[in-house]
């Protein structure tokens, strides 16, 4: 389990609080409302279940926002929830929606880091955790089907069962707290990504309800197609603003019969990169490949002056040898470390409780993941880490690879700080990161998405395809309601907050 506000568990199959919020007079920071009078009676007939915004509905796991928290604030109010249990029920809520120009914003887990779920123009918040559950598993050409409103941990134990003995190989840090239609929304990735990949690598099929009220199946025909552009991956990151995923079907895998675990160190970061790089190039993908800067490994692992790189393998027994070989030839210029090192990531890398300790004290704490080619990895590392010790109020950052490919990798920064107005610190470590990363030529995020905090940065970092993809917006949610405000879009209820 998972802890939530105030220390409490997560309630299992249900979202879970970042902190606890004052008992009453709760304030929207950005706006509240945006229903017109009678919509709620409107919306009762299409939708069984109807309820007055909330504070829950106004906000996710954003860090920035968790601040916020204490002084009786949530990003947004939504003015109404409803709570569809039926793919049905979600394309005829977003109908209305479009008909009558009321911003609807898609949410089940409300995990995401980045502001994604939060109603910024209130309107309706569109829960789904009402559309949970496998629909079925064709365990001959290992495909799932499942609601979008499935929470992970949930799933996970149900493909595990005696009765399909199958995994979707899929464990992000969030794996309680997130469902199957979050991780698709914001392209989500699992820890184990290097062997079963992100969610995108997984997705066959979805159903997704449009604005205009149409319920469309995309893919998920065949194992492969060329029946025109794959059309699953123009939804897939799209973070609600195109459409509301409803249903996907995913690729599984036979449960693993066999793990292996070994753990080294480096001299210096750079050296660990070139490791990790060197095993991918080779073909070897073992499950979990994460390099630890000095500053991680002596927090994490009580490594001193050391950049700890831990292995975890699991599949067929000969392609985990073989995948274990590898490792151990390209790591013979590091230091063997105990495997015990592996076994102590794997008890605490869902923990999270030390977020809120830190945000109820005072202190502004947040992550930043980026992407980017091997080549330019060492640059953006070095560069960062000095940029955002340059901003002022700074106390420590450091970082660590997560997830790394052919390719290149993920770099994932963790800082923490203080002063006065810790809205502006919180800002421009974030700019600070950014511009290093965008001028390297990495990428704006690797799996948390963009939301709200990422969204000035959108134009930039797609270029001349931003326009294309507000075009896309366009011609699939011509009234703009869905998810406005969000991937740094244009929205017809103003400009987004936090741009």
């Amino acid at each position: 389990m998972t802890a939530g506000a105030g220390g409490m568990k997560a309630r299992r199959g249900e979202p879970t609080p970042p902190i606890a919020l004052p008992d009453s007079g709760v304030r929207g920071r950005f706006g509240s409302g945006g229903v017109p009078d009678g919509f709620d009676d409107v919306l009762r007939g299409v939708c069984a279940s109807v309820a007055e915004g909330d504070a829950e509905h106004g906000r996710d796991w954003w860090p920035l926002a968790m601040t916020w928290a204490a002084g009786g604030e949530v990003p947004a109010l939504p003015g109404l929830v409803a709570r569809p249990t039926s793919a049905h029920e979600v394309a005829e809520v977003l109908r209305l929606c479009t008909e009558r120009q009321v911003p609807v914003t898609a949410m089940a887990g409300r995990s995401g880091v980045c502001g994604a779920s939060v109603p910024v123009f209130g309107g309706v918040a569109l829960d789904l955790c009402g559309l949970e559950g496998i629909v079925g598993v064709d365990n001959e050409s290992l495909l799932l089907d499942v609601r979008a409103g499935t929470f992970g941990d949930v799933l996970e134990d149900r493909l595990r069962s005696e009765e399909y003995r199958v995994t979707l190989g899929h464990w992000p840090q969030s794996m309680a707290l997130s469902t199957v239609g979050g991780w698709l929304a914001c392209r989500s990735a699992g820890q184990y990504s290097t062997r079963y990949g992100k969610i995108e690598d997984m997705v066959v099929g979805l159903e997704v309800a449009l604005a205009d009220g149409r319920l469309v199946r995309f893919g998920g025909r065949a194992p492969r197609s060329a029946a025109g552009p794959d059309l699953v991956q123009l939804f897939v990151g799209s973070e609600g603003t195109l459409g509301v995923i409803t249903e996907a079907r995913l690729r599984v895998h036979p449960l693993a019969p066999a793990e292996r675990r070994c753990a080294y160190s480096f001299p210096s970061f750079e050296a660990g990169l070139d490791a990790c790089r060197r095993i991918l190039r080779r073909g070897a993908t073992p499950a979990v490949l994460r390099l630890y800067d000095h500053r991680e490994s002596k927090r994490n692992f009580d490594l001193d002056d050391r950049h700890a790189l831990i292995v975890l393998d699991e599949g067929d027994e000969s392609i985990v040898e073989a995948v274990m070989g590898v490792v151990a030839e390209e790591c013979r210029n590091g230091v063997r470390e105990d495997e015990a090192l592996v076994q102590r990531w794997v008890e605490h890398r869902n923990d999270v409780s030390g977020l809120e300790v830190a945000i109820t004290q005072g202190i502004v704490v947040d992550t930043c993941e980026i992407a980017a080619p091997w080549s330019a990895l060492p640059r953006i590392y070095a560069e960062a880490i000095e940029a955002v010790k340059a901003v002022d109020g700074s106390w420590v950052v450091s970082a660590h690879q997560s997830h790394a490919y052919t390719d290149g990798a993920c770099l994932y920064f963790t800082f923490a700080g203080q002063r006065e107005d810790g809205d502006a610190f919180y800002r421009d470590v974030w700019d600070a990161v950014t511009r290093v990363t965008l001028g390297a030529g990495g990428a704006l995020s690797h799996h948390h998405g963009v939301g709200l905090n990422r969204g000035r940065f959108m134009r930039e970092a797609l270029g001349p395809a931003f326009d294309v993809l507000a075009s896309v917006k366009a011609a699939l949610d011509p009234a703009g309601v869905l998810n406005p405000g969000k991937l740094g879009l244009p929205s017809p209820f103003g400009e987004a907050p936090w741009q």
